[in-house]
């Protein structure tokens, strides 16, 4: 399946400052965008663990191509920043991580307006968040998730009124069946996603089996059945927690290697995502039409 020629050329602008008072460590993004076209939509894209701006290129450059301008912020749990498991810091990089996503969104006139000509060809009417792993709680909590205490009260509303779409890869599963390293050092790992009710793509693997729950690869999506509707679930048979490496060509964690599965992650990304935004819905159509083909599936509620 592809949503667009791939034949549009495209422009990467990085670093670009991002004012975040009291973060520690500047924050950064990276802003990849098609070269021609106006009324563009936005995706702000949040990455797994470790990772940063400079990760992702194969759903990036995509999502680029299909015609969106994508904002990539650095989170502090970036290899390049150091903050390891037992760094005091590490407790609340979960919370930094969706105030990178609210300062991208606040600043995101400013942020366009450091790549030339871009900032007239954008829609900022049209915004979505997507994550990967971690990225995709960190989205998930912008999309109107809220995160669990441990006497199961749901905590703050980090939801952000500019968004009205978005998708979550391999996203956190609920809380109740944690390992105990995960429970010692992530215990914010509790999302509640009964109060996410923006529009939202959930993309699983089927033989993504996480370290961190005692669960299979069902934990991966609750994003979708416990969330209200409209929500729709990608399912990739043979997809792992990479999904065929998202984060770039021969990465280290890739387990499940094969261009291909990527290049369907991004463009049901992109299909579901023009749709949503109200841009095109063809691409959505017809991948719904086909609704599985023996190596993915789609459902939607």
């Amino acid at each position: 399946m592809s949503v667009h020629p791939l034949d549009q050329r495209i422009v990467a602008v990085k670093p670009i400052a991002v004012p975040a008072p009291g973060r520690g460590v500047e924050l950064q993004v990276k802003v990849t965008a098609p070269l021609s076209g106006r009324d563009l939509p936005v995706i702000v894209f949040s990455h797994g663990n470790a990772w940063s701006l400079d990760g992702y290129g194969p759903l990036v450059d995509r999502w680029a191509e299909a015609g969106f301008v994508v904002v990539q912020p650095t989170h502090p749990d970036s290899r390049r920043n150091g903050i390891g498991w037992e760094d005091p810091r590490f407790a609340d990089i979960w919370r930094v991580r969706i105030s990178d996503l609210h300062a991208v969104l606040d600043h995101l006139g400013d942020i366009l307006l450091q790549v030339d000509g871009l900032e007239g060809r954008v829609d900022r009417g049209r915004v979505a968040v997507v994550g990967h792993s971690w990225g995709a709680q960190t989205a998930g909590a912008v999309l109107g998730a809220r995160v669990l205490d441990v006497d199961g009260v749901p905590g703050e509303d980090y939801s952000h009124p500019a968004v009205t779409a978005g998708a979550l890869i391999a996203a956190t599963g609920t809380g109740d069946t944690l390992t105990p390293f995960a429970v010692e050092h992530l215990p914010f790992m509790r999302p509640d996603y009964s109060t996410m009710t923006v529009p939202t793509l959930v993309v699983a693997g089927g033989k993504d089996r996480s370290r961190l729950s005692t669960r299979g690869p069902d934990w991966f999506t609750d994003a979708y059945h416990l969330a209200p509707s409209p929500k729709s679930l990608l399912t990739v048979a043979d997809g792992e927690h990479t999904l065929g490496g998202v984060a770039g060509e021969a990465v280290a964690e890739t387990t499940d290697e094969d261009p291909a599965r990527v290049a369907l992650v991004a463009d049901a990304i992109s299909a579901y995502l023009l749709d949503a935004l109200k841009v095109d819905g063809t691409a959505w159509t017809a991948l719904n039409a086909t609704a599985t083909n023996g190596t993915w599936s789609l459902s939607g509620k």
